[in-house]
């Protein structure tokens, strides 16, 4: 090898390091062992070899979506990669970068029917924003700065870089691109004219709402909200997905989360506005027709790209540009607008968005564990700073609902394609990313039947060193198939589940193992269970008594 010359696997490592990347996720195997050989001897690369290439896209993916630096997941050919899927189609969906690494067959058996060959590009093209295939030893820098750019720019997703075995060996004098190279270039302010027209219709509005979505979450865009509301405080809305934007103090203009039925206090105020400003709205969390039925609300679409303009969300000005600057200006430019939370109409809904704190269930003595108790209890018990993450399922209803959080990308749901399987995985992905890694206790929720898609990842969890408590609300069945079936038929089917000591279960990982029978035990061991230092699960046992009510009092379009 000349002295300009470096080896792929080396370049792809460097490239790694220069676009900010400290750790990678994978399983290894054969045909992408030469970057596992190489990751071994980085000095600041953190290799976590996982149990699953599943789980290791949604570790990618929970780095992605905290630090706003694409997460990286590493996999082998064949099954190795179609593994991937469901990671990169979440991450996809929900707006979150990663960039994912997978190895193939050598060039030359490429086109045969040989150990492990698979079109993966095929299969994992639709689930990622770009797929490509490194097909010559030159191509590996220029290859990996593309996929880095690509997943970092809105709308976020993933990046898919196939490389064949004998490419990875070989040697190439285009070495790794600078830092500098690898963030996707700055956006800048919407049109004048444009802003402008916005500004007016604000000052006109008698009821404007902030309706802020997944892509109003990142810490820059949070801030500039914050800013905003301090000057010109209106009501805000958030999606799931958006959770943390509205901090302690700007609570009072906070109308709650929406999502999945329309019957939230949410959805009353976007029903009675007359502008609703859409702030990083993505339609796969909550779906126009859904809050929009009648498809005559007025709307401002502000975001990095175009809308998708269909029947129920057709928006009278769209502001294209930097969320940041684009709020900036309006801050800057507004005169005069109309609070109208401290209107009648509104001080009734914080009234109605309050109620549930004064319940019964909060006090319960005996008997299975109330959701709402739980949730006020863990409130109580974790700091502003925590990360809290909720897994698919009826849990993650309850908690996007009633549990609250005011900071930017500590309250994390899969909301897009609500992937079973994720809690444990972003709990990982979150606890590993801090500094020092897993100097702080990371919480994470699952029900029972989410939790087996990735417990495997225990291990991972445990041998990394991990800081994670982890709650399994137990009712062994799929329950939020179970409730909803039984509103549409009558009766269930295929949800019962069962036949695991989730403590024993732990404790054979090496984790620690607790069990909550009854309310009276609630308080102490999620006390304890919080305090253990390392990788706790808890078993609790819920009730699910009161789940129709999450999805009954539908707001009909003659609301009063």
């Amino acid at each position: 090898m000349s002295s300009d010359e470096a080896k792929v696997a080396s370049i792809i490592v460097d490239s790694l390091y220069n676009a900010g990347v400290r750790l990678v996720f994978g399983i290894p195997g054969a045909k992408i062992d030469a970057i596992f050989d190489t990751l071994s001897d980085h000095p600041e690369i953190h290799l976590v070899v996982c149990r699953h290439e599943q789980n290791a896209a949604m570790m990618a993916q929970a780095v992605g979506r905290i630090t706003g630096t694409p997460g990286v997941c590493i996999a082998t050919s064949g099954p190795g990669a179609g593994n991937l899927t469901t990671g990169l189609l979440t991450a996809t969906t929900e707006g979150d970068p990663v960039v994912a690494l997978v190895g193939s067959v050598p060039r030359a058996m490429s086109s045969k029917h040989t150990h492990q060959s698979m079109a993966a590009l095929d299969v994992l093209s639709p689930v990622s924003k770009k797929a490509v295939n490194v097909d010559v030893e030159d191509q590996a820098a220029e290859t990996i700065l593309a996929a880095f750019r690509n997943a970092s720019t809105s709308p976020r997703g993933a990046s898919v870089v196939s490389i064949p075995m004998d490419v990875a060996a070989g040697k190439s004098s285009i070495k790794a691109f600078p830092s500098e190279a690898f963030p996707s270039p700055p956006l800048g302010p919407a049109p004048k004219a444009s802003l402008e027209k916005v500004s007016r219709m604000i000052e006109e509005a008698r009821l404007p709402v902030l309706f802020l979505g997944m892509r109003a979450s990142s810490i820059k865009v949070v801030t500039a909200v914050r800013q905003f509301l301090e000057k010109h405080p209106m009501p805000v809305v958030e999606t799931f997905q958006a959770a943390g934007a509205i901090p302690k103090e700007q609570r009072h203009l906070f109308f709650g989360r929406v999502g999945l039925f329309r019957n939230q206090t949410g959805d009353r105020l976007l029903a009675k506005s007359d502008l609703i400003l859409t702030v990083g709205y993505d339609p796969t969390e909550y779906n126009a027709n859904q809050w929009n039925p009648s498809g005559d609300l007025k709307i401002i679409h502000m975001d990095y790209t175009a809308c998708d303009y269909e029947q129920y969300y057709r928006p009278a000005v769209e502001l294209l540009g930097s969320l940041v600057e684009n709020m900036t200006y309006l801050k800057d430019s507004l005169k005069s607008v109309t609070n109208a939370s401290s209107s009648d109409f509104c001080k009734g809904l914080t009234h109605d968005f309050f109620a549930w704190q004064s319940r019964k269930e909060l006090r319960r003595e005996s008997g299975l564990i109330h959701p709402l108790h739980f949730i006020s209890l863990l409130q109580n018990n974790v700091s502003i700073d925590t990360t809290v993450i909720s897994d698919v399922g009826t849990v993650y209803i309850w908690m996007m609902r009633f549990f609250f959080s005011y900071k930017p990308r500590t309250l994390l749901c899969s909301n897009g394609q609500q992937t079973l399987g994720i809690g444990l995985p972003w709990a990982i992905g979150a606890s590993l990313i801090q500094s020092p890694p897993c100097s702080q206790k990371v919480v994470s929720m699952s029900g029972d039947g989410g939790f087996m898609f990735s417990s495997q990842e225990l291990s991972t969890a445990v041998l990394q060193g991990c800081n994670i408590t982890h709650f399994i609300w137990n009712d062994e069945a799929y329950n939020m198939v179970e409730f909803q079936e039984e509103m549409k038929y009558g009766r269930s089917s295929g949800i019962k589940l069962g036949g695991v000591d989730f403590a024993k279960f732990a404790e054979s990982f090496g984790a620690k193992g607790f069990k909550i029978n009854d309310s009276s035990e609630l308080e102490s061991v999620m006390k304890e269970a919080l305090a253990h230092k390392g990788v706790a699960l808890v078993d609790v046992k819920i009730d699910y008594t009161d789940v129709r009510e999450l999805a009954k009092e539908l707001i009909k379009e003659d609301f009063n």
